[in-house]
């Protein structure tokens, strides 16, 4: 048998360290059913009629520019106005035609009317 030189020896290459396989993540359990909300109750039908609805809102002097569609309104009045954000129930104490005070407006008017919460256009006014 022949002798095997150190020299002749082929270098095995080195072996690189296993991979370890991911792990695998826990699987999610669904959460539970939400119960379902109960139907709210018809919302209470509105006190007084609609005689108009806000067609805009002048905040540095607190005014509304209210457009008189039903009826007419008059100084001494109460009046409630209800909007997406607007709620709330005040008396009339100064309205303006054409920057001119007028005790009452009319049907088809465009009437100012000083409140003391800020309303939004669109909001209806009703006479209560």
């Amino acid at each position: 048998m022949p002798k095997k030189s150190a020299k002749s020896k082929k270098s095995k290459p080195k072996k690189s360290p296993k991979k370890k396989a991911a792990k695998k993540k826990g699987v999610r359990k669904k959460a539970p059913a939400k119960a379902k909300k109960k139907k709210l109750a018809a919302a209470p039908k509105i006190k007084g009629t609609l005689v108009g609805h806000v067609t805009h809102y002048f905040d540095h002097v607190q005014a509304a520019a209210v457009k008189v569609e039903a009826g007419q309104i008059k100084i001494g009045d109460r009046l409630y106005f209800k909007g997406h954000t607007t709620d709330f129930e005040e008396t009339l104490e100064s309205l303006q035609i054409d920057h001119v005070s007028v005790p009452k407006a009319g049907r088809g008017a465009e009437a100012g009317i000083r409140v003391k919460s800020r309303v939004r256009e669109g909001d209806a006014v009703y006479k209560v």
